[in-house]
């Protein structure tokens, strides 16, 4: 039986690093079917909002969707189109591999081989009671951590460590200070981590996180953090294998999962055919591993690998004089090989 996944175009690069994502696809043959469907500016153009109830359906419908960056207009509808998908469907985990790929523009061309894991849905980022004081002074948020949030985010780490074989998950936490919200999550994280005595943990206080990624990446596995901090440290994680243009994101629920490249719509480029597509690519692999085709997500990153190595094809930003299809048209040569 075929697989049916929403796809979301974009804004900007978007509509290109997609086609070239799904030719990439095709070429694995595996029957999967379409459902194409707005969101962003795109939609804010047909449809006049920029999340349709369409998209959702379909989301919803599908449970799997693979999405291309979306642009949110300034001052006006949501915070953020992405943080409304993983409010609507509770997508609570967001997980983000940074592994080190050749001839980027990285200082560790090797060495690399992490996995952040965000707790999606709750904390300082959603940014719950927001209000500014009427003199303009003060201004206030909420920060609300829970022990049910806490609990399935930590053992969301555990069990993919577990399943991809790797050998331990780093608690990243500030409970020397903020003694309430990140003491609960470390106190949770605790009792999860004793049920998986198989998985090595320790425990590392954010700002010193930040620098033993920075001089020693190679120490870390899997890193389990809340939402703010974890928006902050796969960002640092993407900067240390070459930037947001390979780095790919899953935002995971019980009901749904959505796939993305976690870079901007990049407008100033959009057109030109000079686009990576390589973090929508490696968020389409992360999607192939979810429907459990983990041999066919393999090859992809393979192809993707050796693609890099000779610089065969490659975009501008890769060092090299290609183009978006040009590059798609080397992955799918190694593919078919």
């Amino acid at each position: 039986m075929s697989k049916t996944i929403a796809v979301i175009r974009g804004d900007g690069i978007g509509p290109e690093i997609m086609e070239a994502t799904l030719r990439v696809l095709e070429t694995l043959q595996l029957g999967f079917q379409y459902d194409f469907v707005e969101a962003g500016l795109a939609a804010q153009e047909k449809f006049g909002e920029l999340l349709p109830q369409a998209t959702l359906d379909a989301i919803t419908k599908h449970r799997v969707a693979l999405k291309s960056p979306l642009t949110t207009p300034v001052g006006e509808g949501f915070s953020s189109i992405n943080v409304e998908l993983r409010k609507r469907f509770d997508l609570y985990a967001n997980v983000r591999p940074a592994i080190s790929f050749p001839n980027t523009r990285s200082r560790f061309p090797e060495g690399v081989d992490l996995v952040t894991v965000r707790e999606n849905t709750e904390g300082a980022y959603i940014g719950e009671g927001q209000q500014v004081s009427a003199d303009g002074e003060t201004a206030t948020l909420t920060q609300k951590v829970t022990r049910r949030g806490s609990e399935r985010i930590v053992r969301y780490a555990f069990d993919l460590a577990r399943r991809t074989g790797r050998k331990k998950v780093t608690v990243v936490h500030k409970a020397n200070i903020l003694k309430s919200t990140s003491g609960l999550f470390l106190k949770v994280a605790r009792e999860v981590a004793a049920q998986y005595p198989d998985i090595a943990c320790n425990e590392m206080i954010v700002d010193n996180t930040c620098m033993q990624l920075v001089m020693r990446p190679e120490q870390f596995d899997v890193i389990v953090t809340t939402n703010l901090f974890g928006d902050i440290i796969s960002d640092l994680c993407a900067g240390l294998v070459g930037g947001l243009g390979l780095a790919p994101g899953a935002n995971i629920g019980a009901d749904a999962a959505i796939f993305e490249a976690v870079h901007g719509s990049a407008p100033d480029i959009a057109g030109k055919g000079i686009a990576n597509p390589c973090a929508l690519l490696l968020g389409a692999a992360q999607m192939l591993d979810h429907l459990e085709f983990g041999d066919e997500a393999l090859r992809l990153r393979t192809a993707i690998r050796a693609t890099l190595t000779t610089r065969d094809r490659v975009t501008p930003d890769l060092g090299g004089n290609g183009t978006t299809d040009s590059f798609a048209d080397a992955l799918i040569e190694r593919l078919r090989a």
